[in-house]
Protein backbone atom coordinates (compact mmCIF):
# COMPACT_ATOMS: atom_id res chain seq x y z
CA UNK A 1 0.00 0.00 0.00
CA UNK A 2 2.70 2.32 0.54
CA UNK A 3 4.58 1.77 -2.67
CA UNK A 4 0.95 2.96 -4.21
CA UNK A 5 1.04 6.18 -1.53
CA UNK A 6 4.24 6.52 -2.77
CA UNK A 7 3.83 6.49 -6.72
CA UNK A 8 0.61 8.23 -6.12
CA UNK A 9 2.38 11.10 -4.37
CA UNK A 10 5.53 11.77 -6.33
CA UNK A 11 2.70 11.36 -10.31
CA UNK A 12 0.00 13.71 -9.13
CA UNK A 13 0.41 15.82 -12.17
CA UNK A 14 -0.41 12.96 -14.04
CA UNK A 15 -3.15 11.74 -12.03
CA UNK A 16 -4.41 14.98 -11.97
CA UNK A 17 -4.49 15.06 -15.83
CA UNK A 18 -5.92 11.61 -15.67
CA UNK A 19 -8.67 12.84 -13.70
CA UNK A 20 -9.40 15.43 -16.50
CA UNK A 21 -8.94 13.53 -19.37
CA UNK A 22 -11.57 11.23 -17.81
CA UNK A 23 -14.26 14.20 -17.32
CA UNK A 24 -13.72 15.78 -20.36
CA UNK A 25 -14.41 12.63 -22.43
CA UNK A 26 -17.38 11.70 -20.14
CA UNK A 27 -18.92 15.37 -20.78
CA UNK A 28 -18.27 14.93 -24.71
CA UNK A 29 -19.62 11.46 -24.66
CA UNK A 30 -22.40 10.95 -22.35
CA UNK A 31 -24.13 14.68 -21.69
CA UNK A 32 -26.62 15.61 -24.31
CA UNK A 33 -26.47 19.30 -24.06
CA UNK A 34 -24.07 21.01 -27.16
CA UNK A 35 -22.64 23.25 -24.62
CA UNK A 36 -21.99 21.22 -22.34
CA UNK A 37 -20.49 18.94 -25.20
CA UNK A 38 -18.38 21.95 -25.51
CA UNK A 39 -17.12 22.29 -21.87
CA UNK A 40 -16.10 18.83 -21.83
CA UNK A 41 -13.79 19.54 -25.43
CA UNK A 42 -11.94 22.42 -23.33
CA UNK A 43 -11.35 20.54 -20.54
CA UNK A 44 -9.95 17.77 -22.42
CA UNK A 45 -7.59 20.02 -24.09
CA UNK A 46 -6.83 21.45 -20.98
CA UNK A 47 -5.64 18.10 -19.70
CA UNK A 48 -3.67 17.06 -23.01
CA UNK A 49 -1.76 20.46 -22.58
CA UNK A 50 -0.90 19.81 -18.80
CA UNK A 51 0.04 16.17 -19.79
CA UNK A 52 2.48 17.49 -22.61
CA UNK A 53 4.57 20.04 -19.86
CA UNK A 54 4.43 17.60 -17.14
CA UNK A 55 6.34 15.58 -19.35
CA UNK A 56 8.69 18.18 -20.67
CA UNK A 57 9.48 19.49 -17.07
CA UNK A 58 13.46 18.17 -16.06
CA UNK A 59 14.22 18.85 -12.48
CA UNK A 60 17.04 21.40 -12.12
CA UNK A 61 17.31 22.42 -15.74
CA UNK A 62 17.47 25.90 -17.24
CA UNK A 63 16.25 27.62 -20.14
CA UNK A 64 18.19 27.35 -23.07
CA UNK A 65 19.90 30.13 -23.64
CA UNK A 66 23.61 30.28 -23.98
CA UNK A 67 24.72 31.13 -20.38
CA UNK A 68 28.79 31.51 -19.40
CA UNK A 69 28.36 29.73 -16.11
CA UNK A 70 26.48 26.55 -17.96
CA UNK A 71 28.90 24.33 -19.92
CA UNK A 72 27.74 24.15 -23.56
CA UNK A 73 28.71 20.37 -24.22
CA UNK A 74 26.27 19.04 -21.76
CA UNK A 75 22.76 19.09 -22.97
CA UNK A 76 21.08 17.09 -20.14
CA UNK A 77 21.21 20.84 -18.40
CA UNK A 78 19.01 22.51 -20.57
CA UNK A 79 14.84 22.21 -20.51
CA UNK A 80 13.55 21.10 -24.61
CA UNK A 81 11.30 24.60 -25.38
CA UNK A 82 9.50 22.79 -28.21
CA UNK A 83 6.61 21.27 -26.16
CA UNK A 84 6.19 24.24 -24.39
CA UNK A 85 6.08 25.95 -28.00
CA UNK A 86 3.42 23.65 -29.21
CA UNK A 87 1.22 23.50 -25.88
CA UNK A 88 0.79 27.41 -26.92
CA UNK A 89 -0.17 26.60 -30.51
CA UNK A 90 -2.30 23.37 -28.73
CA UNK A 91 -4.20 26.50 -26.56
CA UNK A 92 -4.37 29.33 -29.13
CA UNK A 93 -6.16 26.73 -31.82
CA UNK A 94 -7.91 25.60 -28.67
CA UNK A 95 -9.65 29.14 -27.93
CA UNK A 96 -10.04 29.45 -31.94
CA UNK A 97 -12.18 26.07 -31.77
CA UNK A 98 -14.20 26.96 -28.90
CA UNK A 99 -14.86 30.56 -30.50
CA UNK A 100 -16.19 28.95 -33.69
CA UNK A 101 -17.78 26.08 -31.83
CA UNK A 102 -20.20 28.94 -29.74
CA UNK A 103 -20.86 30.90 -32.78
CA UNK A 104 -22.17 27.48 -34.50
CA UNK A 105 -24.47 26.79 -31.02
CA UNK A 106 -25.77 30.53 -31.29
CA UNK A 107 -26.88 29.58 -34.64
CA UNK A 108 -28.21 26.28 -33.90
CA UNK A 109 -30.12 27.86 -31.23
CA UNK A 110 -31.54 30.58 -33.47
CA UNK A 111 -32.53 28.11 -36.15
CA UNK A 112 -33.98 25.06 -34.00
CA UNK A 113 -34.45 26.90 -30.39
CA UNK A 114 -33.03 24.67 -28.47
CA UNK A 115 -29.19 22.75 -27.85
CA UNK A 116 -30.26 19.54 -26.31
CA UNK A 117 -29.02 16.93 -28.98
CA UNK A 118 -32.19 14.19 -28.68
CA UNK A 119 -34.48 17.50 -29.36
CA UNK A 120 -32.37 19.00 -32.15
CA UNK A 121 -32.35 15.47 -34.20
CA UNK A 122 -35.59 15.39 -33.83
CA UNK A 123 -36.39 18.63 -35.04
CA UNK A 124 -33.63 18.38 -38.09
CA UNK A 125 -35.88 15.65 -39.32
Amino acid sequence: MSVLRELAGTHYVYWTAMALLGIGLYGMLVKRNLVLKVIGLNIFQSAIVLLWIAAAYKRDATVPVLDQSIPVADPALYMNPLPQTLMLTAIVVGVAITGVAFALLVAIHERFGTLEEDELLERMR
